[in-house]
């Protein structure tokens, strides 16, 4: 199964832009990214002629004939995780026999963790990813493991934010309090104390999700390029504390969200009494609400961390990360970049890196993060030609 040392991350985050897949040398405690590469989502469709990135938003909520769509979506996007790997090897000259394995996120459209459940309620929590890894081991040759999130739900656990283990391999420096922040639809923080202190880490709110939204409604481009419309906007103080108010902010961790609850039609009940406001100034008061959320969960944990390093889309924002820069002062405001991974790139390294805890027998979960009953191998293994035992 190659040299021992060679993986392969495939990620397609909450607003389905693209497919990410990274190539990491996994041999030292250091992850090297080797090579990455990128399959734009925007423009393909099903057989169908639907538009993949629409049917991906739109199973995120209840409609008709799930079953057959969403069935239809996971070998289409299988094909295509497959398609990004294949690509990412000629890039890169391999062979797939070089590659110990893949790790698929695979495609999050429903995520329905105990957080998202009443007590009141008897529904049973779950979480569905798509993105057919049977399709991606038959169309690579090369072993594929995927299905993470589901093992920690059946302990109990969140099944997300499965990242914090890999941030605290990875970014945690003893002595030193850290915290990494991922803005991607949805913002997720992990702490790190530096200390031996219980790892941490929960979804704090939307990132990019709900401003790429409103930009795609208003100006029809998929997202607001270094924040420069919201820039031009001002924040409405009355939606702020609306949007503030909402309950999950104020929920303790272990805790995990998504597009389920921050979507549009959570954000126009929140704009019924704002019919008149400019679109920019809405456009400029998500921008704040995300940066606010952000904030308040990281100023909850005492201390607060000294070094903040952001990832995702999201630190790619200008006016957002100045805003967070202000609202975090004296803290270090970083991206992930200085501590060898690009931002848009760490999360398809962790799941590269989830592959190696697979196969190596290791757990891939965070019990303090995700509220499991207990660590565990997480993942299911689907081999590849090259597939021994």
């Amino acid at each position: 199964m190659g040299n021992g040392n060679l993986y392969i991350g495939l990620m397609s985050g909450t607003s389905a832009d693209s497919i990410d897949a990274a190539l990491v040398d996994l041999s030292s405690e250091t992850p090297q990214l080797l090579a990455t590469h990128s399959v734009s989502l925007a423009n393909l469709k099903l057989p169908n002629q639907v538009s993949i990135k629409a049917e991906i938003h739109a199973l995120a909520a209840p409609g008709d004939n799930e079953l057959h769509r969403m069935n239809q979506l996971d070998r289409a996007l299988g094909q295509l995780f497959a398609q990004a790997t294949n690509e990412l090897l000629t890039k890169s000259k391999l062979s797939p026999d070089k590659i110990m394995a893949i790790g698929s996120h695979g495609q999050t459209i429903r995520h329905y963790p105990t957080s998202n459940i009443p007590s009141t309620n008897t529904d049973m929590a779950y979480t569905v990813q798509v993105g057919d890894p049977n399709s991606i081991a038959q169309l690579t040759g090369i072993t594929t493991i995927a299905d993470f999130r589901r093992r920690d739900i059946a302990l109990g656990g969140q099944g997300a934010p499965l990242v914090p283990a890999f941030h605290q391999s990875v970014f945690e420096k003893p002595g030193f309090s850290r915290a990494v922040v991922n803005i991607g639809g949805i913002a997720n923080i992990t702490v790190l104390g530096g200390d031996g202190s219980p790892l941490l880490g929960y979804d704090t709110g939307p990132g990019n999700g709900l401003m790429d939204k409103w930009i795609q409604q208003h100006l029809k481009k998929d997202y607001d390029n270094g924040g420069q419309w919201a820039s031009q906007g001002n924040v409405i103080e009355p939606l702020l504390g609306s949007l503030m108010n909402t309950p999950y902010l104020e929920e303790l961790p272990p805790k995990s969200t998504g597009p389920e609850l921050f979507n549009s039609n959570w954000l126009h009940q929140h704009l019924v009494p704002f019919i008149k406001a400019s679109p920019t100034d809405v456009q400029a008061t998500l921008l704040e609400f995300t940066a606010q959320s952000i904030t308040q969960a990281l100023k909850r944990h005492t201390p607060t961390p000294r070094e903040i390093f952001f990832c995702g889309g999201g630190a790619y924002n200008t006016i957002l990360m100045q805003r967070l820069e202000t609202l975090l002062h004296p803290n270090l405001i970083a991206s992930t970049a200085q501590l060898g991974i690009p931002p848009e790139w760490v999360e398809a390294a962790a799941f590269a890196w989830l592959a190696k805890q697979t196969l190596e027998g290791k757990p891939g979960n965070a019990p303090t993060v995700t509220g499991a009953t207990e660590q565990a191998v997480l993942g299911a293994i689907y081999p590849g030609r090259n597939f021994k035992l």
